[in-house]
């Protein structure tokens, strides 16, 4: 169960208790850092976290670990989001009160009431995206236990069987998969109508 808390009327607190209510709707316990017990849920954000770099808005825990932070800020602040990144990275690259973190979190959150952004970490060349909501625990879980993250296992796609598969498809699969490996997230393959398309897009998925 959240802590309960009393009304809020600055605008970084207000979003934060809009943050607070996305995080549950996420599947996330929230906590204050008065009674931390990261082991209460799979999922668990506290508030106010004690760190050597000050107190980060929120360290996220799945399964007791910490694996992340969320930065928040006031609705004010949703089109220069991107400018609190270095802050955030500083509080996941911190050490924290309580717990032992020999590495820096791997998953960083800026956040309004309105806007959210997410950098992994792990990513070969780590930047943000905007993202619909937080992640559930168990996402961030599965990831954390991932040997790569999807970017880096980009990097290491298997090579490409070319049996049965003609020269345009050969063409259309080699290029996306360099697209992607150079970070680019969005692509558009055009092929001629009977030269193989479903037989191409099966090809892009990785055995």
């Amino acid at each position: 169960m959240a802590v309960s808390k009393p009304i809020n009327q600055n605008p970084e607190q207000i979003a934060r208790d809009q943050i607070d209510k996305r995080l549950l709707a996420a599947g996330w316990q929230v906590q204050d850092k008065a009674s931390l017990n990261p082991n209460a849920a799979l999922g668990v954000a506290v508030r106010e976290y004690p760190t050597d770099n000050g107190p980060a808005d929120y360290v996220l825990f799945v399964d007791g670990r910490a694996v992340g932070v969320v930065e928040a800020k006031p609705d004010s602040w949703g089109e220069r989001l991107t400018t609190v990144e270095e802050q955030s990275s500083g509080y996941a690259g911190a050490k924290l009160k309580w717990v032992a973190n020999a590495e820096p979190l791997p998953f960083v959150y800026e956040s309004t009431a309105v806007i959210i952004r997410f950098t992994d970490g792990r990513d070969p060349a780590p930047r943000s995206r905007e993202v619909f909501t937080f992640h559930r625990p168990e996402t961030l879980k599965a990831w954390a236990n991932a040997r790569l993250s999807l970017r880096a296992g980009l990097q290491n796609l298997p090579v490409l069987n070319t049996e049965s598969l003609r020269d345009c498809q050969i063409t259309a699969i080699t290029k996306l998969e360099a697209s992607l490996k150079q970070g680019k997230p969005r692509a558009l393959v055009q092929m001629a109508t009977g030269s193989g398309k479903t037989f191409t897009a099966i090809g892009l998925v990785p055995v």
